[in-house]
């Protein structure tokens, strides 16, 4: 597998204006760098030690527009990838499956990490995006120095049946069960923007974005990939879609929750619509082997990097601090 990378000198021209700011931000230079598998567009700025910021379903970097500037000012470089199947990021090979099984997303993780020589860094996500950082995390503990996970340890178990959930878990799911069918296909080829922006109104009640806002990032889902990457990804992890067999024995080690040995901090949107999180602890304990801190964060849905930036970079500052 070849590791080299490139930096594509154009800036990228739109501006992306910062929630609750009147002061439109200029967006980071455009970068890409080549792994094996794809050519990820990223945005890269600051310096020193590197963090990672993974956006989830769907979303993009714009997510962590307001995140990123208190932990460049405190002298860290941010780097913020779109996820295989958003925006820029193109997978090498035409022929290629476009899959997206909870293994690729993590490896993609750490294939971003060795392409731009980062021996270790620290990471925060959400969605798809803190799935692919708790993979990292517990399969890769030399990498991770510390792990803010929004929605806490969602690595998943693949390979049993999955069990029924609740009644109103069932029906918050509505989602997966429709791109399980080939209805749920065409809907999401045909209707990506309204189908996406419903998702945002339901997962975060109580946010209000500007249509600004959401076309702004909804041209990733414009990626030609996007379909197929969000159809396999809600397939595969109800047992409908076949995996990718070079990941079958890691999704056999997933399978068995491995704990996540970072220092961590786990944040959970009060409002999210997704399903409201407990205030029992237990869960979290059980496998975080060093967990700093279990945060409810009031008046925040599923869009937590959008609707409390400041809790995600002081979960982030307060971690780095400590492992220094």
């Amino acid at each position: 597998m070849t590791r080299r990378h490139f930096l594509q000198a154009a800036a990228i021209t739109a501006v992306a204006t910062r929630p609750g700011s009147s002061q439109p931000q200029a967006a980071a230079p455009a970068r890409s760098v080549e792994t094996g598998v794809l050519s990820i567009g990223y945005e890269d700025r600051g310096s020193g030690f590197p963090v990672i910021l993974l956006h989830g379903f769907p979303d993009d970097v714009r997510a962590y527009d307001d995140v990123a500037p208190p932990l460049l000012k405190a002298g860290y470089r941010v780097l913020v990838p779109y996820l295989r199947g958003y925006g820029p990021t193109r997978f090498r090979d035409p022929a290629a499956p476009r899959m997206a099984e909870q293994a690729a997303i993590g490896q993609d993780l750490i294939d971003f990490a060795d392409a731009l020589h980062l021996n270790q860094f620290a990471v925060a996500g959400y969605d798809w995006g803190g799935r692919a950082a708790a993979i990292a995390a517990a399969l890769h503990p030399e990498r991770v120095r510390a792990a803010v996970l929004i929605g806490g340890y969602t690595i998943q178990n693949t390979i049993a049946a999955p069990r029924p959930a609740a009644p109103e878990t069932e029906r918050a799911l509505w989602y997966q069960y429709y791109f399980n069918t080939e209805r749920g296909r065409a809907g999401l080829q045909v209707n990506r923007r309204p189908l996406c922006r419903l998702l945002w109104q339901t997962w975060s009640p109580s946010w209000h974005f500007a249509d600004e806002t959401f076309n702004r990032t909804a041209v990733s889902f414009d990626n030609p990939d996007f379909v197929d990457v969000v159809i396999h990804s809600y397939r595969h992890r109800l047992g409908n879609a076949p995996g990718e067999p070079r990941f079958t024995a890691i999704e056999q080690k997933l399978a068995q929750r491995p704990k996540i040995q970072a220092p961590a901090i786990t944040l959970y949107g009060a409002d999210d619509g997704l399903g409201r999180p407990s205030t029992n602890d237990s869960a979290d304990r059980s496998v975080f082997a060093a967990l700093h801190d279990r945060r409810i964060i009031a008046g925040a849905g599923h869009f937590m990097p959008r609707e409390n930036p400041e809790a995600v970079s002081t979960a982030l500052l307060e971690l780095l601090a400590l492992t220094r």
